[in-house]
C-alpha cells in the first residue's frame, strides 16, 4: 500500500464533495463541499488549493456510471470535470466507478438521524469519502491503485 494523502472528489450539478485519507491510506474523512463553476474556475482553485493544503498525492475522482455500466451524461461530466482537473494539478487524478455512492451516503445520513434538508449540505461531503474509502481498500486488497489513470486532453 503506498503512504500519503489521497482526496476524493464526488462531481455533481451544483456542489463537488471532497473528502481526504490519512498519510497511512486508511481512513476516509470529509472536508468540505465546494460549490460547481460551470463558467469559471473557481472550483478547479478551490481543489487545487485543497490538494496543496494537505500535500496529497493523488485525486480520486468518482466515475457515476449507470446500474448497468454504461455511460451517462453524468459519467461525462465527470470524465471532462477529471480531464480538466488533470491539467490544472501537479498530481495523477484517477476515475473510480461510483456506482450507488450518493444512495450510499443519503442512507448513511438518514440512519444518523438528519433530515433530508439537512443533509444536502453533507452529502456530497459524504459520498466523497464513500468512493475515497472503496478507493483505499481496493488499492489495499489488490496492491494496485483503483480505478484508471486520467490522461489529460486539451479541450477546444
Amino acid at each position: 500500500m503506498r503512504s500519503g494523502v489521497r482526496v476524493g472528489v464526488d462531481v455533481g450539478t451544483v456542489r463537488i464533495g471532497v473528502a481526504r485519507s490519512d498519510n497511512h491510506a486508511l481512513l476516509a474523512t470529509p472536508v468540505e463541499t465546494v460549490a460547481r463553476d460551470k463558467v469559471g474556475t473557481a472550483d478547479l482553485a478551490r481543489l487545487g488549493a485543497i490538494v496543496t493544503e494537505l500535500n496529497a498525492m493523488e485525486v480520486i475522482v468518482g466515475l457515476p456510471l449507470a446500474l448497468s455500466g454504461n455511460r451517462t451524461a453524468s459519467t461525462d461530466d465527470a470524465v471532462h470535470f477529471a480531464e480538466t482537473l488533470a491539467l490544472t494539478l501537479a498530481v495523477p487524478v484517477r476515475l473510480v466507478d461510483e456506482r450507488l455512492s450518493t444512495v450510499s451516503a443519503q442512507a448513511a445520513l438518514r440512519t444518523s438521524g438528519r433530515s433530508t434538508r439537512t443533509q444536502r449540505p453533507v452529502v456530497d461531503q459524504v459520498a466523497a469519502t464513500i468512493i475515497l474509502q472503496h478507493a483505499l481498500d481496493s488499492e489495499r486488497a489488490t496492491g494496485k491503485p483503483a480505478g484508471s489513470l486520467v490522461h489529460p486532453t486539451e479541450r477546444p
